[in-house]
């Protein structure tokens, strides 16, 4: 058997650098729209807002769907 190049530690590590950025990221724009939606009266303020993300690694065939609701108060 060859031995393999994968390394769990730098995988792990890299999952966590990619899961930061895709959380960092997406709060950033979250916290944008919401705010403008509220600055053009659009919203209330009182809403709860369906949210979904989709995780997708085409090399591996991988499609992950989160669905939730997000309160606004």
């Amino acid at each position: 058997m060859a031995d393999s190049k994968f390394n769990q530690e730098t995988f792990n590590l890299e999952v966590r650098k990619f899961l930061k950025k895709v959380g960092v990221n997406s709060q950033r724009e979250i916290e944008r729209a919401v705010g403008e939606a509220l600055k053009a009266g659009t919203l209330m303020g009182d809403e709860r807002l369906r949210a979904e993300v989709t995780l997708s690694i085409p090399g591996v065939k991988l499609t992950y769907r989160v669905n939730d609701d997000i309160a606004l108060s």
